[in-house]
């Protein structure tokens, strides 16, 4: 199980206002800050961004909801916020109930909400 993720990227402010919008849908805010470090979460902060002059870390990342309206708000803030689209929001092949948005940060990370209820 894991405890807690990081990216690092040479744009600090500008990933961290897309992840602040990107992520309210699903109960995240910042919980920690330090110059340069950012960590994110709804209990704890299990999500991190931190400054890095060599740039993007070029992940995919995946996060759950129990809930399809949430997949459609991230959606509609991280394009708000500077997010491309990968995908818009939508049932997936992968299983019949995998309903999932995807969006490219503005790093390029390509981010997903994912749904598996029905």
């Amino acid at each position: 199980m894991l405890d807690h993720i990081g990216l690092r990227t040479n744009q600090f402010d500008g990933l961290l206002a897309f992840y602040r919008a990107a992520l309210a849908p699903l109960g995240y805010t910042v919980m920690m800050e330090y110059p340069g470090t950012a960590g994110l979460g709804r209990d704890y902060p299990d999500f991190w961004i931190g400054a890095d002059e060599k740039g993007g870390s070029n992940i995919h990342l995946a996060f759950k909801t129990d809930d399809r309206a949430v997949v459609d708000a991230f959606h509609a803030a991280a394009l708000a916020n500077g997010g491309k689209d990968n995908g818009a929001p939508g049932l997936r092949d992968y299983t019949p109930s995998y309903y999932a948005a995807f969006v490219l940060d503005p790093d390029g990370n390509n981010l997903e909400i994912v749904c598996s209820k029905e």
